[in-house]
């Protein structure tokens, strides 16, 4: 082994360590958060309802303080709006002039 060699960590041993150990803490962060995938999931899509309604609130008469800065992301979220009115248990969107469904 040369001492360029020695610089670049070619050792097989420590490779094969470190892979172990790559794969070991995969595993336990696996194993730790697999009983709060369901609670994150719904804290998530509890936190999406709030960001769509912040988004579409002027649309549907509450005065949003944050309008001008949500106003560049509706034509990302039309597509998930037909799904958020459902979960919130709006039937029909809520929008006079918008209808999705």
């Amino acid at each position: 082994m040369t001492d360029d060699d020695h610089g670049k960590g070619h050792d097989p041993r420590l490779e094969r360590i470190r892979a172990w150990l790559s794969q070991a803490r995969f595993f336990a962060e696996e194993v730790y958060s697999a009983r709060y995938r369901g609670a994150i999931a719904r804290a998530r899509r509890d936190e999406d309802d709030l960001f769509m309604l912040l988004v579409f609130s002027e649309m549907m008469g509450v005065p949003n303080p944050a309008a001008y800065y949500t106003l560049e992301l509706q034509p990302l979220l039309l597509e998930r709006f037909h799904d958020w009115h459902r979960r919130m248990g709006m039937e029909h969107s809520p929008l006079d002039h918008f209808k999705c469904c």
